[in-house]
């Protein structure tokens, strides 16, 4: 009987364990920016540096940047939001990011993007999202950046749960 309990309780333990790891990225921050520079996508579980990552887009062949911030709402349907968490396995979701982002430059004229998804807890206001493209014409940017972000909730490995002010909660696809 004992072992039974004991063995419970590894297994709700490595749960907890498995849980709170996918709200947590395994590089430094620095890291994660070198990496969304570089490939064009990361996962961050810190607060999103907007201004650093316009920064990185910076091109003087370009005439047109254009950006997303998907911020955390109040609200989702009918339901008051109160907070919410994201949750993501960071190595899937960079590799899958990169081929995005790769995509991206085949099926548009643009020159780069970048696209940095949040996990962890966040509360109202926060972003949870943020996407750039910079290249020589408005229009692709555009369409890019548009296509980057639908594509980007639908196939990178991101769920949440939005937690509410009665105090349930609800897991949804990242496009909930």
């Amino acid at each position: 009987m004992t072992d039974s309990i004991n063995k419970d309780a590894d297994v709700e333990n490595n749960k907890k364990d498995v849980h709170s790891q996918s709200m947590r990225i395994d590089r430094s921050v620095d890291e994660a920016y070198a990496i969304a520079q570089r490939d064009g996508f990361a996962l961050l579980d810190i607060a999103i540096d907007e201004d650093r990552l316009k920064a990185m887009l910076d091109d003087d062949s370009c005439g047109a940047f254009v950006s997303f911030e998907g911020r955390v709402r109040n609200h989702n349907n009918a339901s008051s939001v109160d907070r919410l968490s994201y949750y993501g396995y960071e190595e899937l979701a960079i590799n899958q990011g990169r081929q995005i982002i790769e995509e991206a430059k085949h099926k548009f004229e643009i020159t780069h993007a970048i696209a940095i998804h949040r996990i962890g807890p966040l509360e109202i206001g926060e972003i949870a999202v943020w996407i750039g493209v910079v290249s020589a014409h408005r229009y692709p940017s555009f369409d890019a950046c548009r296509w980057i972000l639908d594509t980007v909730k639908a196939d990178i490995p991101v769920w949440k749960q939005e937690y509410y002010e009665d105090d349930s909660s609800k897991w949804l696809s990242n496009n909930g």
